[in-house]
C-alpha cells in the first residue's frame, strides 16, 4: 500500500512540475530544451498541452480558419529523400506535371470558390524555372489572392524573380536539424545549404514557412526540442508540424511512423512558443486519424490547406500512402471543411491570413 502511495504521489509532484512548465509557456513563450523534453516525453501531459496551446491560438490569431487552396502541380522531383513517395528513383510513380496555363486555371477555379491563398507545391522539378513560373505567379495575382511557393532549394535568383513576380510566401521545410539524421534521410542534400535558403528567403521579405516531420526514424525527442527552438530562433511566419508516415515504396517502407499525438503535441508546443504565427492542420494528420484535423485546430492550428488540384493529379501526388479527399473535387473539399469546422464553433477567415506579428518581449 506504501508503494502505491508513493507512486501517486510521484505522480502528483510530475504533474505539478508538467503544469508548471505550461504555465510559463503561456505567460512567456519561452521554454528550455530540458523543459521542452520534459514536456515532449510526458505523455500525462498531452491534454494540457494542447489545451494551452488551444487558448494562445485564440488570444493571439483568434477563431477563424485560414483556407489556402493547394495545387500540386508537378509530382517529378531531382531528390531522393527516403522518406518520400515522389523521390527521383521510386519508378512506380506515374509522373505528371501541369503546363503553365492549366495551372492558372486551377488557381482561378480555386479563386473563385473562395480561396483567399494558393499554394503553389511541387516536387523540385527544374522545368519550372523562372522564366516559366513568373508569369504563372503574375496571372495568379490577378485573382485577388496570396500567393505560396513551395517548391524547394532554389538559387537566389529565383527566389528575388519570384518575389518580384508577386509571390507572398514561401514554404520550405527544414525536415530536423539533426543534421547526421539528415544527412541519412537526404542524400547528395545539404542541411546548411537548406538553411541557406531558408535565409535568402527571409531576406527577400517573403513570409517564411518552415516546419518538421515528428516520428522520422531514429528521430529522438532531444532533436524535435531542438527542432522547435531552431524555428522559434529562425521566427518563421509559418510553421508546418507533420507526422512521418512511411511510404511502400520508399527504402522506409517497414520503419515505424510517427503518431498522432506526439504530433499534435509537438505542434502545440510550436503555438505556444510562437503564439502569433500561423499553424497548418496538416492532412497527413487526417491520414491517421478521421479527425486529424480537427483535433489539429482544438490544439493550436488556424490553417487548413485543402487540395483544389484536379482529376487523378489529387492521387498521383502522393507523398505518404492513405492521402485524403483524393477522388474528391476541390468543392466538395471546401464544402466539406467548412462543415468540420463550423461543427466546432469556428469561422472561415475572409481575408488573405498574413501574419500579423505581436510585440514580442
Amino acid at each position: 500500500m506504501q508503494f502505491f502511495s508513493c507512486v501517486f504521489h510521484n505522480r502528483i509532484i510530475q504533474s505539478a512540475i508538467m503544469q508548471k512548465f505550461i504555465d510559463k509557456a503561456v505567460k512567456t513563450h519561452r521554454l528550455e530544451h530540458s523543459e521542452l523534453l520534459a514536456l515532449l516525453t510526458d505523455d500525462s501531459c498531452d491534454a494540457a498541452v494542447c489545451a494551452a496551446a488551444d487558448q494562445v491560438r485564440r488570444q493571439y490569431v483568434g477563431n477563424d480558419v485560414h483556407l489556402r487552396g493547394l495545387i500540386e502541380f508537378s509530382n517529378i522531383c531531382r531528390n531522393n529523400c527516403l522518406y518520400c513517395g515522389i523521390r527521383k528513383d521510386n519508378a512506380k510513380v506515374r509522373r505528371y506535371r501541369l503546363e503553365p496555363d492549366e495551372l492558372v486555371e486551377t488557381a482561378r477555379k480555386a479563386a473563385a470558390i473562395g480561396f483567399k491563398t494558393i499554394v503553389m507545391q511541387s516536387g523540385e522539378d527544374m522545368y519550372y524555372t523562372a522564366a516559366r513560373l513568373c508569369p504563372v505567379i503574375e496571372q495568379i495575382k490577378k485573382f485577388g489572392v496570396a500567393v505560396t511557393l513551395s517548391i524547394g532549394e532554389r538559387p537566389y535568383a529565383d527566389y528575388k524573380a519570384f518575389r518580384e513576380a508577386g509571390a507572398d510566401r514561401y514554404l520550405m521545410r527544414i525536415e530536423t536539424t539533426d543534421k547526421e539524421l539528415y544527412r541519412r534521410l537526404d542524400p547528395d542534400m545539404d542541411w546548411q545549404h537548406r538553411l541557406d535558403c531558408l535565409l535568402m528567403i527571409r531576406e527577400l521579405g517573403y513570409e517564411l514557412g518552415s516546419g518538421i516531420m515528428v516520428g522520422l526514424p531514429n528521430q529522438t525527442p532531444e532533436s524535435i526540442a531542438d527542432d522547435l527552438l531552431f524555428l522559434q530562433k529562425l521566427d518563421v511566419d509559418m510553421a508546418g508540424i507533420g507526422p512521418f508516415i512511411p511510404h511502400p515504396d520508399t527504402p522506409l517502407k517497414d520503419a515505424g511512423g510517427g503518431t498522432l499525438p506526439l504530433a499534435l503535441k509537438t505542434m502545440a508546443l510550436m503555438r505556444l512558443l510562437l503564439p502569433d504565427i500561423n499553424i497548418p492542420a496538416t492532412t497527413a494528420m487526417e491520414s491517421l486519424h478521421p479527425r486529424g484535423r480537427i483535433l489539429a485546430l482544438q490544439a493550436g492550428a488556424n490553417v487548413v490547406m485543402p487540395n483544389v488540384t484536379e482529376g487523378e493529379y489529387r492521387r498521383l501526388y502522393e507523398l505518404y500512402p492513405g492521402k485524403i479527399c483524393v477522388n474528391d473535387t476541390p468543392a466538395h473539399c471546401r464544402s466539406c471543411i467548412g462543415l468540420k469546422i463550423a461543427s466546432i464553433g469556428r469561422g472561415i477567415a475572409a481575408d488573405c491570413g498574413f501574419h500579423k506579428k505581436a510585440p514580442r518581449s
